[in-house]
């Protein structure tokens, strides 16, 4: 349950820290004193949207935490906690019958900036996670939630949750994805088959192609390579044998001689010996050059047809290149692709009817799966409808008729959650024939519907608070006392935050909270203060008479309160 909530800085909010005991606590005050800023700060621990608009005027950021003590045998909360790393870190808090409870403290900041950051026992947490670990621990039913029973998806959310049968659900939808995914692949295959021929034809064509040039990696470079020098053949000649020329007539010969001078020279002066080594070591390099000119000259010819050889291949290569490069190297990748893919046409024939197969056996299981949910969704259905109904009946709507209508699905409306499509259907008067809620629900049957359904879920659920705002919109007299009473039932098992303008609701609650707003200099604030008993008999007489308060109004309030003092 809900132990403690801060708020700091939300809204009108400056400081508040509410301690809410086990039973009922109930919220009052005028239109607009601020007791929506409470609820809003319970849907922004549970992940709603934040907005720098809620930070108070003058403050960096607005925080909002909570303390929660669970049972710690709660296992799809555990399980939650315990993948988002806090399993080993609950603390045991208070008593939770004859078990130790577990705590649990949820923080929110909410900056100027538009930015959030979401707290789990002081560790950093995402929105999705923290949201979905608070909606474990308390529910919220305000009077917007209504609208959902006009949706269809809504009340299957109910015949589930009632029924247990989430993790069902969540068996078939992982059934139902991984056929899809081979009908996915299926289709694929069979456009494949479509087009096997004609892909196959082109493929071949492909690769031959390519292997009929069969180019080499780097071949194209050594190709340009030796083009360059075939054009150049004529001029390279003509510089290489006057170069040798020079070398044979010019250079070596007088070099020759100056090195063997310079050999006696050393052979009688040690100090002309590193002089006669250099000179000497020149020498040879340029006998040695001479040797090469000679070799590179006797390689090379001028040889038109050789040239118009390389430019041709050259030309082919780039033919490859421009239609599967940019390099030989991509070329040659895209070939061995190639085949890959020529192999797999090959085997295509057999993947498909291995394929085809797969798919027929996941859609049987999917079939079978989804009608085993479908007759669970029934038997839930038709108990479900006999238990909304005996809500109704302590709800004043005594003559209500209540059923859940669940056509016959098919394969055709299959979806990740089944072939059901339920829809509540209702009447509130006899002789009249069941319809869609949507269409004959007033706005005061739908308050009591939604808190009928609230009550047999929250049963149903492990949530130990439940949250009501202004659920008792549009009734009033007996109908009120009705709902009163089933609220307190309600407390009786759980944690009830009541948010309300009835005073049939207000006098039984074992907390009562009056919300208002004050001036504070040039600031307005919102301030929420816990009413002691004596205090209670003058709010709830003015909530029956707004500021035209008499003896009689204060008569009846104490008569309220009498009503819902617990017997001795």
């Amino acid at each position: 349950m809900l132990k403690e909530l801060w708020i700091n800085n939300l809204a009108l909010i400056e400081e508040l820290r509410l301690a809410p005991g086990p039973g009922l606590a109930v919220f009052t005050g005028e239109t607009g004193a601020g007791k929506s800023i409470i609820l809003q700060a319970i849907h922004l621990l549970a992940g709603g949207k934040a907005s720098a608009d809620w930070v108070r005027n003058g403050a960096e950021q607005a925080t909002v935490e909570a303390l929660f003590e669970f049972d710690p045998g709660h296992g799809e909360l555990l399980k939650m906690l315990t993948a988002a790393g806090l399993g080993p870190d609950l603390e045991a808090g208070g008593e939770t019958g004859d078990r130790a409870g577990a705590e649990l403290i949820v923080k929110r900041i909410i900056s100027t900036k538009g930015k959030s950051r979401f707290y789990l026992n002081g560790s950093m947490a995402t929105a999705a996670i923290a949201g979905g670990i608070v909606e474990h621990l308390l529910s919220v039913a305000s009077q917007h939630d209504h609208q959902q029973l006009l949706q269809a998806r809504y009340h299957l959310e109910c015949i589930d949750s009632a029924g247990g049968l989430l993790e069902q659900r969540r068996r078939f939808a992982a059934l139902y994805d991984r056929w899809q995914a081979t009908r996915t692949r299926l289709a694929e295959l069979r456009g494949q088959e479509r087009d096997k021929e004609q892909r196959r034809d082109f493929l071949t064509f492909q690769c031959r192609e390519i292997a009929d040039i069969a180019p080499e990696p780097g071949e194209d470079e050594r190709l340009v390579g030796e083009r360059d020098r075939l054009k150049a053949a004529d001029s390279l000649i003509d510089l290489g044998r006057g170069s040798y020329a020079a070398l044979i007539e010019k250079i070596n010969p007088p070099l020759t001689k100056v090195r063997k001078n310079l050999e006696e020279m050393a052979a009688r002066d040690d100090g002309v010996a590193k002089l006669a080594e250099e000179v000497a070591g020149a020498s040879f390099i340029l006998e040695e050059a001479q040797l090469e000119i000679s070799r590179y000259l006797d390689n090379l010819a001028s040889d038109p047809a050789r040239l118009d050889q390389v430019t041709a291949r050259i030309d082919l290569l780039q033919r490859l290149k421009r239609k599967y490069g940019p390099t030989l190297e991509d070329v040659l990748r895209f070939a061995e692709e190639a085949g890959r893919e020529l192999e797999n046409l090959e085997n295509l024939d057999a993947a498909l009817a291995q394929l085809e197969q797969a798919a027929a056996q996941q859609e049987e299981e999917v079939r079978t799966t989804a009608a085993a949910l479908s007759a669970a969704r029934g038997r839930v259905a038709e108990e479900f409808a006999r238990r909304v109904g005996a809500e109704l009946g302590s709800l004043a709507l005594e003559q209500a008729r209540f059923a859940v209508d669940l056509p016959a699905g098919e394969m055709s409306g299959l979806t990740r959650l089944g072939w059901d499509r339920p829809e509540f259907v209702f009447s509130a008067n006899p002789g009249e024939p069941l319809k869609p809620v949507a269409k004959v629900a007033s706005g005061g049957e739908l308050s009591r519907l939604m808190l009928a359904l609230k009550c047999i879920l929250a049963r149903q659920d492990r949530v130990e608070s439940v949250i009501f705002d202004e659920v008792d919109a549009g009734i009033s007299g007996k109908t009120a006392e009705s709902v009163a009473r089933k609220i307190r039932e309600l407390a009786s098992h759980h944690q009830v935050l009541c948010i309300t303008h009835l005073p049939q609701i207000a006098a039984g609650a074992d907390d009562h909270y009056v919300v208002g707003k004050r001036r504070r200099g040039e600031r307005t604030i919102t301030e929420v203060t816990q009413l002691a008993s004596e205090q209670r008999p003058a709010e709830l007489a003015r909530m029956l008479s707004g500021d035209a308060i008499t003896p009689k109004t204060m008569a009846y309030a104490a008569e309220l309160l009498g009503r819902n003092r617990p017997a001795a």
